[in-house]
C-alpha cells in the first residue's frame, strides 16, 4: 500500500491506495504550529480507524503548497509507517510536459492534478481545483502544461467581502432559490454561487476559444461541490484527482 498526503492551506488530505484501488481518502486540518508529533498522532489514528497495519505501507508521497508544514509531515509519516516520503519537487520525474516561462514556479498541486487528469481523461483538458484558492490549468492535446489562471477562493472571497463590509453578515456556502435576490443574505449567496459558476463557464468559453477546439473539463476539491452543479458547461467531478496523480508519480519513480 502507498500513502499519499496533499498538504493544502487549509487541509491535508490523506489517501490511501492498494494497487490502483483507493482504500480510504480522510482530510486533516492543515495547523502551521503543530509539531511532527501532532501529525503523527492524527496520521495513525486515521490508520487505525481504518484497520491499516503501518508495516503494510510499502512507500509515501507528498505533495505541498505549504512549504513550512512540509517537513513536520515528512518525519510524521515516516514515523507513522517507518517510510522516508517522495516529496514532489525538483528530481522527481513526472511525465509532464510544462510549457511554463519558468516551470519551476508551477505549484505542486497543479502538477499532481494536471498529471492525475492526463492519466483518466482525454486531451485536450481544463482542470479546476477549488480549494483555499481556485487554479484553472489547460493541457493541450500533445498533453503539454500550457498554464491557467489562479483566482481567491470561495471563502477567501466570501470572508474578505464580510470583513471589509460592515453591514455585510457572514452566510453560509448555499444557493439561493432565484439569481436575483431580494434581502442582503440572499444577494450574497446568488453572488458567490452564481456570479462565480458563471465566471468558470466564461473562463472555459475563453480557453475553447484561444486553443481552437473543445475541452473536457474535470473539477476537483474541497469547494467545487460548491459550484459546478450551477455552471452550464459539462464538467466531470473528481475528489480523487490530485491523489490519483501522486499515485502515478510514485509509480514513475518508484525503485526497482
Amino acid at each position: 500500500m502507498v500513502l499519499a498526503v496533499d498538504i493544502g492551506n487549509t487541509n491535508i488530505v490523506l489517501g490511501c491506495f492498494e494497487k490502483e484501488e483507493v482504500r480510504f481518502i480522510e482530510r486533516l486540518s492543515t495547523n502551521l504550529n503543530a509539531t511532527a508529533l501532532e501529525y503523527t498522532v492524527n496520521i495513525r489514528t486515521t490508520l487505525e480507524l481504518y484497520d491499516m497495519d503501518p508495516a503494510d505501507f510499502d512507500g509515501a508521497i507528498i505533495s505541498s503548497v505549504v512549504p513550512s508544514v512540509t517537513q513536520a509531515v515528512e518525519t510524521a509519516v515516516m514515523r507513522a509507517i517507518g517510510q522516508r516520503p517522495l516529496i514532489l519537487g525538483p528530481g522527481i520525474k513526472t511525465g509532464l510536459n510544462i510549457r511554463l516561462d519558468n516551470p519551476a514556479q508551477l505549484g505542486s498541486d497543479r502538477v499532481a492534478d494536471a498529471v492525475g487528469a492526463i492519466g483518466s481523461y482525454p486531451c485536450p483538458l481544463i482542470t479546476i481545483d477549488m480549494g483555499t484558492a481556485t487554479t484553472i490549468s489547460v493541457i493541450d492535446k500533445n498533453k503539454n502544461f500550457l498554464g491557467g489562471m489562479i483566482i481567491p477562493g470561495l471563502q477567501m472571497s466570501l470572508d474578505s467581502l464580510s470583513s471589509r463590509a460592515a453591514q455585510l453578515p457572514r452566510i453560509a456556502l448555499e444557493a439561493p432559490d432565484r439569481v436575483i435576490g431580494t434581502n442582503t443574505v440572499d444577494c450574497m449567496k446568488s453572488g458567490i454561487i452564481y456570479y462565480t459558476a458563471s465566471g468558470i463557464d466564461g473562463a472555459i468559453d475563453r480557453i475553447e476559444e484561444e486553443l481552437g477546439e473543445p475541452c473536457t473539463v474535470v473539477s476537483t476539491g474541497g469547494m467545487a461541490r460548491n459550484i459546478i452543479p450551477y455552471c452550464r458547461h459539462e464538467i466531470i467531478s473528481d475528489d480523487q484527482l490530485l491523489l490519483k496523480g501522486l499515485m502515478t508519480i510514485y509509480n514513475r519513480n518508484r525503485k526497482g
